[in-house]
Formats: structure tokens, sequence, C-alpha cells
């Protein structure tokens, strides 16, 4: 054999093997590549089956001859799918569950609604007197307690009910001028006679004598000895001053009658919940004294100052109490209904998962699907909580188990970031190390190459003994 042949076979070995590395990635990452795209997700980058650090972006080797390992993009909805995804583009921390699991583990869902909601405030009142139907009852005259008609604290009594008889020096002397008057109009029939006539009827009014006293004294033309006193409205007798034959003065207090068909309760409201506070908020109202009966009543007074010590405003309630059932002195619960919204889209508030300064809801899908929604909240009474952002009117929430749901879904999310993340610097490293765009095979001619120019340091393994030996064969 002569050199030449040797060292042209040399030659053509060392451009095989260069073209051949070169060339044989393309083909084989195609060959492995073409199949799986039609029902794989993209290939990112290659990954080393033995050391993971080392990356590459096609397919390749390495030193042992084991094929480097695909790592695909991931998907948006196989990561919580447990029948192997759907392939659909769904939010990231989609879970997929299995009915029957689904049945197993107790899920249970509500429907989004819009309902009347409102701000709660609660506190504590106090049961009181309506003011504005409270009457203490004081003679205008001195004199005596001739008759009590209501003996008793508490007696139940209507509008214009007797109840008592006073006698007055002062109101005789009253009949008497009146019935002297009503003479000299008959007799002289002249104006100062009636002016003097009405004068004396209205000196009888302002001592509260009775109207039908008063026809009585006209028809009879003789003054009676006593004079009743009667209720100005229907209620209850709250207290009695007097009793028969007691000398009264008019600072004296007779009766004091309530009416407590209609009751004030008074709650102490912090300063922070009170802006949102106004007059004709509604309010409810439980006490132990009838469980289970709520009252329904409204704010009807807020005091304009704040007492400095406890730093609240004490503000006033009405209740209507035809049953009686709410007496003054009484203490409740109150909760009062302030800010409303009347058509509030609203969620039960066991559906809402609070992780950190993030509130979630987990809106089911239907076939086992749950989606993780990030939602904007606004006020919660009732139970219920108003949706701001995140939701729309009739979809189902999850509102049992989604703690075990949160679970698989915040699990799954926390892959997929983290693979994305991997895949997407390990590209960058693996690119900006592999930079391939400087070669270029069609530098290499192979004419321009002399047998003289290559020297056997060229050759891999090659020795002065190696080329004695070609010598002496030649």
């Amino acid at each position: 054999m002569s050199k030449s042949i040797i060292i042209t076979a040399i030659a053509a070995l060392a451009i095989g093997a260069a073209a051949g590395y070169f060339l044989a990635p393309v083909d084989r990452g195609q060959s492995q590549t073409a199949s799986p795209s039609e029902v794989e997700p993209e290939v990112l980058f290659w990954r080393n089956p033995m050391n993971p650090a080392i990356t590459s972006p096609v397919f390749t080797q390495d030193e042992m001859g084991m094929d480097y390992l695909p790592v695909y993009a991931p998907r948006e909805v196989p990561l919580g799918d447990a029948d192997g995804g759907s392939g659909g583009s769904e939010p990231v921390g989609t879970v997929t569950i299995d009915p029957v699991v689904v049945q197993n583990i107790g899920v249970r869902t509500a429907v989004v609604e819009q309902r009347p909601l409102a701000r709660q405030i609660n506190a504590l009142g106090h049961v009181d007197f309506n003011e504005e139907r409270l009457a203490r009852l004081h003679p205008k005259t001195s004199g005596w307690i001739e008759h009590l008609q209501i003996e008793e604290t508490g007696t139940k009594v209507r509008q214009g009910s007797i109840l008592l008889s006073i006698y007055s020096p002062d109101l005789v002397a009253a009949q008497q001028e009146y019935v002297v008057a009503m003479s000299n109009v008959e007799r002289l029939k002249n104006k100062a006679s009636s002016s003097v006539l009405q004068s004396a009827r209205e000196r009888l009014q302002l001592f509260d004598v009775p109207a039908h006293q008063i026809k009585e004294l006209e028809k009879s033309r003789k003054p009676m000895r006593s004079l009743h006193i009667h209720s100005p409205f229907k209620g209850r007798v709250m207290n009695i001053g007097v009793r028969e034959g007691q000398y009264v003065t008019p600072n004296d207090e007779l009766y004091m009658i309530a009416d407590l068909g209609r009751i004030w309760v008074y709650v102490d409201v912090y300063e922070d919940d009170q802006p949102w506070l106004k007059i004709g908020d509604k309010a409810e109202m439980r006490v132990r004294a009838a469980p289970g009966k709520k009252f329904v009543g409204e704010v009807s007074f807020i005091h304009p100052t704040q007492d400095p010590k406890t730093r609240t405003v004490r503000v006033r309630l009405a209740f209507d109490n035809p049953d009686l059932l709410l007496k003054p002195g009484m203490f409740a619960n109150v909760v009062l209904q302030v800010d409303p919204r009347p058509e509030a889209l609203v969620v039960p508030s066991e559906a809402i998962v609070r992780s950190g300064d993030r509130e979630q809801l987990f809106v089911a899908k239907g076939n086992g699907k749950f989606e993780p929604r990030d939602v904007v909240l606004g006020i919660s009474a009732a139970g219920y909580s108003q949706v701001l952002e995140g939701v729309a009117f009739g979809e189902r929430v999850v509102t049992s188990s989604q703690f075990l749901i949160d679970s698989e879904s915040k699990l799954r999310e926390a892959t997929a970031k983290m693979m994305a993340g991997e895949s997407a610097d390990s590209l960058e490293h693996s690119m900006s190390e592999m930079d391939m765009g400087g070669m270029d095979m069609s530098d290499m001619e192979m004419e321009e190459m002399s047998m003289e120019e290559m020297s056997m340091d060229d050759v891999p393994g090659a020795t002065e003994m190696d080329v004695h030996d070609m010598h002496m064969q030649e």
C-alpha cells in the first residue's frame, strides 16, 4: 500500500467523521420529534439522562451513547387532569377530579346569585320608653284627691279614660264665674257679656276641665264639687304618685303613662362605624325573653355628640311592640344593617379561600373540573360575601372541601411555574454555550488540501514509529 493511499484514507475518515458530527443531530432530532409532534407538546430542550444540569437545544447523545431526554412545554390544563388532560387552553391550576372522588370527599357547590346585602354593625341595646308617647300628669291647681279610678300600676288605659277626681276651690270658683257669665249673656245680650263668657270658658279649659263636664255645667248651671283628670292617650300606667285624700299641688306627679306599642332602643356605636350609619337604616334585634323571635326596626336618631370616654355615639332605634314583648329595661342584641346594596352579586362566605393577600374561589366547570379564580370581595353579612370581580351570575362555586382542591391546585401551579422557569433558563443557557451560527462547512474545500501540507501530527495516535514503518513497507 502506497503512502498516498494511506494518507488519502485517513483524510477521508476525518472528513466523514466531521460531517457525521454536524449532520447526524439534525436528522436524529427530526426522527425523534416528527412522530410525537402530533400528540405531544412542543419540545423545549433535551436533557442529559445522567446529569440534568447538562442540556442541549437539539437531540444528541452523551459520552456513553445514551440518548438525551426531551423536556416538553407545560400544558395549561393537564396539570390537574387526572385522566390525562383534555388539551384545552384553561388556566394553570385547574383541577380535574373523578366524579367518584368528588362524591367521596363531599364536594358541595352553590350558585352565584344576586340578593340584597348590607354591612352589619353588632351592638348591645338597651330598651327604653318612647319619649314621644310618655306622659307625666300634674294638676293645674292645688286640691284634694277625692277618688282614684286607676289604683294599680301597670293598668291598661284608653285615651280619655278617667284617672281620678280632684276637689279644688279654684276650680269651683271658675265654674261659678262661668255660670254667672252665661246668665249675663242671656239677660244683656251685648258684646261685652259675650266676651266675659268666652274668657270664663277658656279659664276652665286651661284648668284641664274636660269637655263633657263643661257641657254638663252649661246644662245644669250648678258648679260641681270635683272634676275629672283623663288619660291623654292609650297606654299603661307606669307610676301612681298620689292616693285618695291626699293634698296635691302642681309640683306633684299624679300619674306616669306610657304607650308601649312602639318603644325605643339605645345602642352605642364606635366612631369607626359611624361613616356608614344614617337615619332610616334597618335594625334587627333579639332578646332573651323572646327566643327565636326577631324584631325589625330602624334608626330614628343619631346623637350629634360623642362620648369622650367610650369614643362612641348614642344611636336611637324605634321598634313596633304590638304584643308588648319588649319591656323597658331589657338588654338586647342588635344588628344594624348599614350601607345597603340592593342587588349585590354574592356567594356563601365559606366558599372563599383566603391565602395571604389573595382571595380565591373554585368554579365548578362540570365533569369534575374545578377552576381557580382570584376575586375582589366587597362587604360580608348574614353568611354571604359580595363579589365585585372574578365570577359571573349563575356560575357554581365550591363551598366545601375546597381546601383539598386548593392544595392540589397550588401544588400543580407551583410545579408548572417552576418547570417553565427552568425551561426558559436552561434554553437560554444552552443556546449561549452552543452557538453553531459561526460554523460553515462550505469553508472546507477538499481541492485546496494537498498531501504535502498534511502532517501526521494531525492524525490522533500517530507516532514516529508508525511513519518509519510506512516508509519500510513502501
